[in-house]
């Protein structure tokens, strides 16, 4: 199966580097795939058979002109493409939750997105995948809904079921977006919006964070963007006058309408099967992407997945923790799904911050269902290190906290029929006033 290195730079060496502006860019040393696969289950097999390696596929049997990429937003590959560590990116996201900035518009002349326009508006035409195979059939699951109504603008993921050339069904959950929708069809409008695919990673990783507060996400993008990379974020005005980032692969605009249709089955993050169900219908009119675009297609319940819910989450865990006790890093596990789990790292200084820090991190993730905290040598994205922690620090009778009657995740299939659930919290760190000298690895 011929696989090498994609290099967009034109460099010798298949590495990342700061340099970072644009989701094809973050291909840098991904492997290729050249043999043909087709948008029904090829991504998926193939990704099943490489071991999940970050990988660009150059010919889809029912695209062509078009790639498509998967497993290439995972913690460690965008640490390593923004040179820092996982400990500095949750703290850089954080900062750029509570710096928000304006993008900077840029005229469409120099817009890669807008540098092709389909004569006439064909999903199918574009590499959105079928990937497992209980799922309803294909579906974008890594892009981006861009909406504005009445001065308020939301940019948020929601996966969209592939219905017709013209139309996907999208599930929106009770978030500002589902409001947003809601408050319109009341007056009896439609919502205009643009779905975007494959921007920048720090577009990415702002649509994936939510607030109880109404934020602007695109203005914590371009806030997220000019700390990472010294330069703001260019986005480009559509037609029906939303704007969008201007070096994303795709760029379509669309409208939510009042039609339901079936949406569903659906394998959601915890790799279990999402039901069916009545959801929105957006009508497509129009679809503009780069030259030689390639397509973002997350594979659900894989790495990516994990990380793109996951790692925005952490900065409202290590906030909420920060403010009890001092609080180094946060890591949501892929036992956990990326989602109902997190080990915390703490620099105890009391006998009872361990107790606090469980606590205060159910309040700043409340879909949480597990919690671990460990001290700073022990590496919170180790699973072995983080149970070795527990089996020689943690004591059962003494050191776990059981929450009951707590609101639960509708991601947890073991919820309460009223969706109630429990959580825990195990504090495995060497508590204040003990010799930690029996405690310290000595390997």
């Amino acid at each position: 199966m011929p696989v090498h290195c994609f290099d967009p730079l034109n460099i010798q060496a298949c590495r990342i580097k700061r340099t970072v502006m644009a989701f094809r860019d973050l291909l840098a040393g991904a492997h290729v795939h050249d043999a043909q696969i087709s948008v029904k289950h090829g991504v998926l097999d193939a990704s099943y058979r490489n071991g999940h390696l970050p990988t660009l596929f150059t010919n889809i049997a029912e695209c062509p002109g078009h790639r498509t990429a998967a497993n290439v937003l995972v913690r460690e590959r965008l640490c390593e493409a923004f040179s820092i560590g996982p400990g500095e990116l949750i703290d850089i996201l954080a900062w750029a939750m509570d710096h928000p900035e304006d993008p900077v518009e840029v005229e469409r002349s120099t817009a890669e997105v807008l540098q092709n326009r389909q004569k006439e508006v064909n999903l199918e035409a574009i590499p959105i995948p079928w990937q497992h195979r209980a799922d309803r059939g294909r579906y974008q699951s890594a892009s981006i809904i861009i909406a504005q109504h009445n001065g308020i603008r939301n940019a948020s993921f929601h996966r969209q079921f592939l219905r017709t050339p013209t139309t996907t069904v999208s599930r929106f959950v009770p978030r500002h977006l589902k409001t947003m929708v809601d408050s319109a069809q009341s007056e009896g409008d439609n919502v205009s919006i643009c779905v975007v695919n494959a921007p920048d990673p720090t577009v990415l990783l702002a649509a994936a964070m939510s607030f109880k507060d109404h934020i602007d996400e695109l203005c914590v993008a371009a806030a997220l963007h000019r700390r990472i990379y010294g330069k703001p974020l260019r986005v480009v005005t559509m037609d029906n006058g939303i704007q969008v980032p201007a070096d994303a692969e795709y760029a379509m605009e669309a409208s939510i309408t009042s039609e339901r249709s079936a949406e569903g089955p659906y394998v959601d993050i915890t790799g279990t099967l999402d039901d069916v169900r009545q959801e929105s219908v957006i009508e497509y009119k129009s679809i503009h992407h780069r030259d030689d675009a390639v397509f973002h297609a997350l594979i659900p319940a894989e790495r990516e997945h994990r990380t793109l819910m996951g790692l925005p989450r952490a900065p409202t865990i290590k906030k909420a923790v920060s403010e009890v006790v001092e609080c180094t890093d946060v890591h949501l596990t892929d036992g956990g799904s990326g989602w109902l789990a997190a080990v915390v790292q703490i620099v105890p200084k009391s006998p009872d911050d361990g107790k606090r820090a469980i606590e205060a991190a159910i309040q700043g993730h409340g879909s949480m269902k597990q919690v671990i905290v460990v001290d700073t040598d022990i590496d919170i994205a180790d699973p072995v290190r983080v149970n070795w922690a527990l089996m020689t620090r943690w004591q059962p009778d003494r050191d776990t906290i059981i929450l009951s009657d707590q609101k639960g995740s509708s991601l947890d299939p073991s919820r309460y029929e009223d969706g109630r659930t429990s959580k825990i919290g195990m504090d495995a760190t060497i508590k204040s006033g003990q010799d930690d000298s029996a405690f310290r690895s000595a390997v």
